[in-house]
């Protein structure tokens, strides 16, 4: 049996989502309960945002960096960069945010303040750090090592012979990468990059058991206080469907763009 072709048919998930969501907008304006949780939860959604952009901007450019290193010619270099994917890879990114917010962050701030103790600065407290960057910087480092592959990969996907071609024409190692490189690794990695900045939206409720009053938290917190858990979650997951189900669409979109120009 031959794979049938389904980008052509009609989103009937889409249409039964968007039935669910409008249902559920008009409970929230009709339903005393409902409107109440909206403007306390509409408080979360920038912090959400705020933390998914921050965090995956640095994972971004850690990811890239990594890659680089492990096409690096120098076996130092690689090893190191392929340790630490595979090391925060391994790790539950929740394992990883608790680590960073109570025991990396801790210790760092004891180097810090045996290192400028002569210098006459106030020492730092741990509690100078906020727990929002401490989320920012757990979510960084566990979400550069997936983005590490997916820009190793794009990298690797671009032809040799091209590569091999540049050089020929004289061109220098980083005028290579620039010009012939860079530009055909983007165009291919930017699908996955686009699924892990939706992965990263969903995953920034896991800053909430921190306490960082993002949409998550606020829920938990309202639901406790008025034991609307029903309603308090239904706008929760509108709220997170809405975020993720429209970049998905807007990414969709994108991607065909990308295939109707590739083929021109």
């Amino acid at each position: 049996m031959s794979p049938q072709k389904t980008d052509n048919d009609f989103p009937w998930w889409l249409v039964i989502l968007g039935v669910t969501g409008l249902w559920l907008l008009w409970r929230m304006l009709a339903d005393p309960d409902y409107s109440a949780a909206v403007p306390v939860l509409a408080k979360g959604l920038g912090v959400t945002i705020m933390v998914t952009l921050v965090a995956f901007a640095g994972a971004a450019i850690l990811g890239l960096g990594l890659a680089l290193a492990q096409l690096s010619r120098h076996i130092a270099l690689r090893q190191a960069a392929r340790l630490y994917v595979e090391v925060m890879r391994g790790i539950p990114i929740m394992v990883l945010l608790l680590y960073i917010a109570f025991v990396a962050v801790p210790i760092g701030v004891e180097a810090w303040n045996a290192l400028t103790g002569w210098t006459g600065i106030d020492p730092l407290r741990t509690r100078d750090v906020p727990l929002l960057w401490r989320a920012i910087a757990a979510l960084m480092l566990a979400y550069a090592s997936f983005l590490a592959e997916v820009f190793r990969a794009g990298i690797l996907s671009v032809d040799q012979g091209q590569i091999e071609a540049a050089k020929a024409l004289g061109l220098r190692p980083m005028q290579v990468f620039r010009h012939i490189v860079w530009p055909q690794a983007m165009r291919n990695v930017l699908p996955p990059l686009g699924n892990d900045f939706v992965a990263m939206v969903k995953d920034s409720s896991l800053v909430s058991v921190l306490g960082v009053a993002d949409i998550t938290q606020l829920a938990k917190l309202t639901a406790a206080a008025n034991f609307r858990y029903l309603e308090t979650y239904n706008v929760v997951a509108l709220i997170y469907l809405t975020v993720t189900i429209g970049l998905s669409l807007l990414l969709r979109k994108f991607e065909q763009h990308l295939r109707a120009r590739a083929a021109r």
